[in-house]
């Protein structure tokens, strides 16, 4: 997916995007994200980009992390 480079960090733009993808069920709860990696290729960014990111989704409570598992979509309260 390609971001826009209209003064909006990119980092934004991949929580956005994400955040928009578990809105609408493409990302369900309990679904693991694509790894860092596969996150920077997917969006053609550094990983830092995808660190804050995951940041940005943690503190919003869409997604915890699992040490040595990888991240998932947190259960939406009803």
């Amino acid at each position: 997916m390609p971001l826009k480079n209209d003064g909006t960090p990119y980092y934004r733009q991949v929580a956005a995007d994400l955040r928009a993808q578990i809105e609408a069920g493409t990302l369900k709860p309990g679904d693991k994200l694509p790894s860092i990696q596969q996150l920077r290729d997917i969006y053609d960014v550094s990983g830092t980009v995808i660190q804050f990111a995951m940041v940005e989704l943690k503190a919003q409570g869409l997604v915890v992390g699992q040490p040595g598992r990888g991240v998932f979509v947190t259960e939406r309260p009803a």
